[in-house]
């Protein structure tokens, strides 16, 4: 059985205070409810070492709605979490104790080290194989971590948040570089890296201006991902900019307008010191980095993207041991295919495909492909990459149709090749026929197999389920099938 929760993060950052309500689904994590004032408690720290009069005002009427509306919701657990503006400013105590004596909340103060190790596991909480530099840049700090595989290694904390930096206008892009470039150098050794994880948003805020500027089809910024070239040109780009121009980019957030070229000097620099080849966005962070460290290490195993399509189909699904039987059922002959993405990448796509078979059956047969394509393309489950978004988006798409055509081709033909844009089509088709064959049950499935051999694909059936293979569907679905992969279709029976 999958656990469910309901939990609130408080995060008292040094620009932004935001509360987060999640539903934590298992391994899938949901957000169902996110507020934020951008306070800017951190505003004046470089100048007087205290948090600024007004941010604190803020950020205090920002907690009380925060304590209303947590009493009216009552989730199961709370986690508050104050970063480098609370941490490093003198009056602190003076804030923390307004803070429990105003709202009740007992904020905990992140030390720089355990700041940097969960925003790596919030990375990890998104792409839980993700390997390389984690760098989260807030109002007041930014955070690098190295990670390995998931788990987080050496990290430490610098200065380099807009509000650190003490900037001043007009912006002098070269000056604040070699401020930046001079704060990285003595570490800039110990966090070589081909692949940078980017958290924060005025980074999500850089990656949506390359999506503009290249005209990118999915406005997704999770695992979202720039070469190194392409980072250094749009940071280039936006540290030259002025405030009212940064404000007319399409989806660009106005309030991020005036600390954006600062964010981009230090990613030109981190790119430049650090030897990275790749940039890859994270929307995960600091806040999912502290969902995952409460997880039990048989949840933290589990994979994101599967637990994530489960979760989605919810009340679509007859029974929870359909989509693990149809996994089964599709195993052979799927692994009997070249593999278009790695092999352990391959396993995965099928067990979340697998679980979203049953997604939108409640909706109209005449919509309900169209819905379902958009509804994977761009739901926020963590676990995947774009390419394999646009691949489930199509599986579901022809488990409910055989048409050709897909609701957006310009952003499929972008994301997919087109031997993998046939191999979803064809699980598609292959996901319409398990279902249909076996009504959506188990037990029925089981008595059936599917096979490929010498240019064949063999749907074997039990003599003793002959029944399920009467009527014109099952028939119809399965030369579907067989004509997706380029096979001839025999039935027969054992």
């Amino acid at each position: 059985m999958r656990s469910v929760r309901d939990v609130a993060v408080i995060d008292v950052g040094s620009n932004s205070i935001r509360l987060v309500l999640y539903r934590v689904e298992g391994r899938a994590i949901w957000t169902v409810f996110n507020e934020k004032v951008l306070a800017g408690l951190g505003r004046d720290m470089a100048e007087t070492g205290r948090l600024a009069p007004d941010g604190v005002t803020s950020a205090l009427g920002a907690l009380r709605r925060f304590r209303s509306v947590l009493d009216g919701v009552r989730p199961d657990e709370i986690y508050t979490a104050a970063t480098a503006a609370v941490r490093d400013a003198h009056d602190r105590m003076d804030f923390i104790g307004r803070v429990r004596s105003e709202t009740g909340f007992r904020l905990r103060v992140l030390s720089g080290e355990d700041e940097a190790r969960f925003a790596a596991l919030g990375v990890a909480a998104g792409n839980p194989g993700a390997s390389g530099v984690v760098g989260d840049l807030g109002g007041s700090s930014l955070e690098l971590t190295r990670l390995d595989h998931g788990t987080p290694g050496d990290g430490v904390t610098l200065p380099l948040g807009p509000f650190a930096l003490n900037l001043t206008r007009p912006f002098d892009v070269d000056a604040v570089g070699r401020t930046v470039s001079a704060v990285i150098a003595p570490v800039a050794a110990r966090f070589q890296t081909e692949v940078f994880h980017a958290v924060g948003g005025a980074w999500r805020n850089l990656a949506l201006v390359h999506m503009n500027a290249g005209a990118y089809p999915l406005q997704v910024v999770q695992q979202y991902e720039m070469s190194a070239a392409d980072a250094l040109d749009v940071a280039r780009f936006v540290a030259r900019q002025s405030k009212t121009s940064l404000e007319r980019i399409p989806g660009l957030s106005k309030k991020r307008a005036e600390t954006l070229p600062s964010a981009a000097v230090v990613l030109l620099a981190l790119i430049e010191r650090l030897g990275v080849k790749r940039v890859a966005i994270s929307a995960y962070g600091v806040r999912e980095g502290l969902l995952l460290d409460s997880m039990s290490p048989d949840v933290r195993a589990r994979d994101p993207l599967v637990e994530g399509c489960a979760t989605l189909t919810g009340r679509d699904a007859t029974s929870e041991d359909f989509a693990p039987a149809l996994e089964a059922w599709l195993t052979p002959l799927w692994s009997s295919l070249p593999p278009l993405f790695d092999e352990a990448r391959q396993r995965v796509l099928l067990a979340a495909a697998c679980r979203l078979a049953t997604l939108g059956a409640h909706l109209h047969p005449d919509h309900r492909a169209d819905l379902a394509f958009d509804l994977v393309l761009r739901a926020p489950i963590a676990g995947q990459s774009h390419p394999e978004r646009a691949f489930l988006a199509i599986v579901v798409f022809n488990r409910y149709t055989a048409l050709t055509a897909n609701p957006e081709p310009g952003a499929v033909g972008k994301l997919l090749t087109a031997e993998q844009l046939a191999r979803a089509r064809a699980l598609g088709a292959a996901l319409r026929l398990g279902c249909e064959l076996s009504g959506r049950s188990a037990v029925l499935l089981a008595g059936s197999t599917l096979s490929q051999s010498k240019g064949e694909l063999l749907l074997t059936v039990k003599a003793s389920s002959a029944d399920i293979l009467l009527g014109e569907q099952v028939n119809k679905r399965a030369v579907q099938l067989a004509s997706a992969l380029g096979l001839m279709l025999k039935i027969r029976m054992r």
